[in-house]
């Protein structure tokens, strides 16, 4: 009898690229002239929220522009960021904390199994933790599962890889 084979869709994003694209953000905020002397500041907050601080609301906007350009150049989804609202900060100055989105919530993992009810393929879809584990007998079905999950990807509000395939 065959085996099953399996993947897992996952949520999440390279650390580290993250890490390089906000250093990049950095060195501009320190070299571009309309930025040099507005004292602002970008910084990762326990892996969870990046936090940009600048005096005034247009500059933020540029900030967060170039931090959008860097991480596109670094292979990093737009649908990680979950910028919160404005706020003012201390010495006249605002601020704006942008979380990190990592994980599959339980209604997104929902809305995924679903989509994949919807293809009428031979596989059986769970959720696991913040992940949702694909198995079945036919690899062609996995590979159509993919497939279907990539062009569905315009109805996810989060960057999906597709791991551990066995």
């Amino acid at each position: 009898m065959a085996k099953d084979a399996s993947f897992d869709i996952v949520s999440d994003y390279d650390k580290q690229e993250l890490l390089n694209a906000i250093d990049q953000v950095k060195r501009e905020l320190s070299t571009r002239f309309d930025l040099k002397d507005s004292n602002s500041s970008i910084d990762i907050v326990e892996d969870k929220a990046i936090l940009i601080t600048t005096n005034d609301e247009m500059k933020l906007k540029n900030i967060f522009d170039i931090l959008q350009s860097k991480l596109v150049k670094r292979n990093l989804s737009l649908k990680i960021l979950d910028p919160q609202k404005i706020e003012n900060a201390l010495g006249g100055n605002v601020k704006q904390e942008i979380k990190l989105k990592k994980g599959l919530s339980t209604e997104l993992a929902k809305k995924i199994t679903g989509i994949i009810k919807d293809t009428k393929l031979k596989v059986q879809a769970s959720i696991q933790g913040d992940s949702v584990r694909v198995s079945g007998k036919s690899r062609d079905d996995l590979q159509a599962v993919i497939k279907v999950m990539r062009e569905n990807e315009d109805k996810i509000d989060a960057p999906l890889q597709y791991t551990n395939y066995r």
